[in-house]
């Protein structure tokens, strides 16, 4: 039984890009107010430039040297972040071009190539379009994935550059301005890329939708190339940027603080540039993956956003977490109320699905309960994630005071910390799955992904925040500002590291609803009956599946303490051999760090991007559609509890450091100071967990994702001449 809705087709067809096109326009609205922050080096004495008194200015740093100095450390950022980019798109687009024709061949191969017309799997009463055409359009919609993705990372890229300065600028005048700005240019990137993702979506099925007219099961499954494009890309980007900043993190951080008891981005440490162009392309620019978000979303997050801009505006350096944790809250509420409200006039009273065949009826306020539970499963992840990785409570405490006996003990409490932070998450993600299943089937599940990432635009301008008031740290302390402006950055900092964990957090407990639901439609597709772990087939795949995470994340973590290696080298011998550097009268040689942190995560990124690429293919190819789904199961199950403990224990040794650094408390203070046999302990904890938190357990979420996704899209030719090997054995 299927009944009217309120909301018209039409109204539909203009809601979705109207409120793109909002969020797109919100988010150059961001950018013109964070462009009125001068940085320019021509007209020291524009009106604009310094509008508001400097709460600095008795030091001396009312200085337009400050602003030159700043202008040209963001330059060096930019240009290197550009560079960097660019290169690893070379090595990226000749692997887009080699995929993109083994997804035409092996698609076009199901039928051979046959431009006959073929009777649908879910109405056999009606004929669906060829399997050569599904296969060309297939291959569009991976290319346009992958471009956008390749785009939304540039530009995210350009806006954490164009920011950081300006942040660290604002800070002269107080934490709130220098809150505002970087909180502004990260929904720049957030609102920008959100509505760019939906409305290239929401254009390509319609373009799509003038050759397959009624056909909905090709339209879908050409659609799902669009998927695949975008994560693969998010992957090469989020391990490429990720194995670069931590290289250069690591070696920064190892030969400058333990070794020179210098600070952290010191002019005088060579490794610096290559650091803070990194936060850039590995935080900034791989975090591109999942934007395919409701349009309501973006108008929730809008509203939400004004609050920590407009209503409730930072003035002390304890209402920073505070004002991020509440978009979080006030996003959540307000996108349950446009989840009722979408349910109510966008669906029929009742309608039916298919559940691998068998038609099941689903009643609208069902679906909006397998949204909801989505939407609340990620707001519980993101409060566990800060209670594990926020200096504001006991586990984070723990962890720097373990560093009173040395690095050992910080770094069994810090792993004891991640481990223990998995268990509410996955209780959460359980609960989810259950209910949404419940309701409507697979397809509960993949609503209630929906759900967990609809305020995906708040979620990614926290996320972009993060980085960008790290660099303007290393900014304030390059540019020669006073303590008073790094104490503010390094507070905006250490709750842009715990955003940046709850971020994570969301990312790891979608990609677990995303994958599963993408699970159900590839044995739906690939036409597995049941799928039995008591069968060998089954039960080897799931083994080898649930091993997957762990040989990904050896590779990562290997990379970085590779190129970590030649980068403490280098810095090293900068030291020893450039008369002068310790004492700030030489210049170290920047580019020498670039060059080593670039060509080792080209170098590096491969071999992982090729495990999680090329392991559906193999075992789909020789050992068959059944082995292959229970690889899909073990690489989830075991993916995500990896992904989340690696995130939390790298950003609580990350917080606990900033903690002891601080100095905020008594406790804190017991600790420090800087250079303290405590803190060293610390800043050892922070470089181990750096490689956890920022390369191989972000990258996770998206293996988990992708090997998902891309079994879907080959599911036709696997189910029709995979499993050589059964074959011949």
């Amino acid at each position: 039984m299927v009944t009217s809705t309120i909301l018209s087709d039409l109204g539909t067809e203009i809601l979705i890009p109207a409120c793109a096109l909002v969020g797109i326009v919100f988010s150059l609205l961001q950018w013109f107010l964070v462009s009125k922050v001068s940085l320019s080096l021509d007209k020291p004495d524009a009106k604009h430039a310094f509008t508001e008194s400097l709460i600095e200015e008795e030091e001396g740093v009312n200085d337009h040297n400050v602003v030159q100095k700043c202008a040209e450390i963001q330059n060096a950022i930019s240009e290197g972040a550009t560079s960097f980019l660019f290169t690893e798109y070379q090595y990226v687009g000749i692997f887009m071009i080699a995929f993109a024709v083994l997804i035409f061949v092996f698609l076009g191969s199901v039928e051979g190539f046959s431009t006959s017309y073929q009777q649908c799997t879910y109405d056999t009463t009606k004929m669906c379009k060829p399997a050569l055409f599904t296969a060309v359009f297939s291959t569009v919609s991976f290319i346009l994935g992958a471009i956008t993705s390749v785009i939304s990372g540039f530009l995210g890229m350009k806006i954490a550059t164009y920011a950081n300065a300006r942040t660290t600028l604002e800070a002269r005048k107080g934490v709130g301005k220098a809150f505002i700005v970087a909180f502004r240019s990260g929904a720049v990137m957030g609102f920008l890329l959100a509505a760019n993702g939906l409305l290239v979506l929401y254009i390509t099925i319609n373009v799509f939708k003038i050759y397959y007219g009624d056909d909905w099961e090709g339209l879908f499954e050409a659609i799902t190339g669009y998927g695949l494009g975008g994560s693969s890309m998010a992957l090469f980007g989020r391990v490429g940027g990720g194995i670069y900043t931590k290289a250069a993190d690591v070696g920064a951080d190892l030969v400058g603080k333990v070794e020179r008891n210098i600070p952290e981005d010191d002019p005088r440490n060579p490794a610096v540039i290559a650091d803070n162009v990194g936060d850039n392309v590995g935080d900034i620019a791989a975090m591109m993956y999942p934007l395919l978000i409701s349009s309501v979303g973006i108008l929730v997050c809008l509203i939400t956003t004004l609050f920590a801009t407009d209503i409730f505006e930072v003035k002390t350096v304890k209402e920073i977490e505070p004002s991020l944790k509440n978009q979080l809250i006030i996003s959540t509420v307000l996108m349950t109320i446009g989840i009722a409200l979408v349910s109510w006039i966008a669906l029929p009273y009742s309608f039916t699905i298919f559940n691998f065949g068998v038609q099941k009826e689903v009643k609208n306020w069902q679906l909006f309960l397998c949204v909801g539970v989505g939407l609340w499963a990620g707001l519980i992840i993101g409060f566990v994630t800060e209670y594990y990785t926020s200096n504001a409570y006991s586990p984070v405490k723990d962890v720097a005071d373990s560093c009173r006996t040395g690095a050992a003990t910080n770094v069994i409490f810090g792993l004891a910390l991640g481990y223990k932070s998995v268990i509410i998450p996955i209780f959460a993600i359980a609960i989810s799955i259950f209910v949404s299943f419940s309701f409507a089937a697979m397809y509960g599940i993949a609503v209630a992904a929906l759900g967990m990432l609809s305020t995906i635009a708040t979620g990614l301008a926290i996320d972009a925040y993060g980085p960008i008031s790290d660099n303007a740290g290393g900014i304030a302390e390059m540019a020669g500002m006073s303590h008073r402006i790094r104490e503010r950055t390094d507070a905006l900092d250490a709750a842009g590291n715990t955003t940046a964990a709850i971020g994570k957090g969301f990312a790891i407990g979608s990609a677990a609803l995303v994958s599963l639901a993408l699970f159900g439609a590839f044995v739906s597709r690939a036409e597995i009956t049941t799928v039995d772990v008591l069968t060998p087939k089954v039960f080897i795949g799931l083994l080898v599946g649930a091993m997957l995470p762990y040989w990904f994340s050896a590779m990562t973590m290997k990379s970085v303490g590779k190129a970590a290696l030649s980068m403490v080298e280098e810095v090293r011998r900068q030291f020893n051999t450039i008369p002068g550097l310790m004492e700030g009268t030489a210049k170290p040689d920047y580019a020498t760090c670039v060059k080593i942190s670039t060509d080792a995560s080209i170098k590096e990124m491969i071999p992982p991007g090729a495990l999680v690429m090329l392991t559906p293919l193999i075992v789909g190819i020789f050992f068959g559609v059944e082995t292959l789904s229970g690889v899909l199961a073990g690489s989830l199950v075991s993916g995500v509890q990896i992904a989340i403990s690696a995130s939390n224990t790298g950003g609580a040794w990350d917080n606990a450091k900033k903690y002891i650094e601080a100095g905020a408390s008594e406790h804190a203070r017991t600790l420090g100071p800087k250079g303290s046999d405590a803190h060293k302990a610390a800043v050892i904890g922070d470089t181990v967990g750096d490689p956890l938190k920022d390369t191989s357990g972000p990258s996770l979420n998206i293996l988990i994702k992708l090997m998902a996704v891309e079994s879907l899209v080959f599911a036709p030719f696997f189910a029709t001449h995979g499993g050589l090997l059964f074959k011949v054995f």
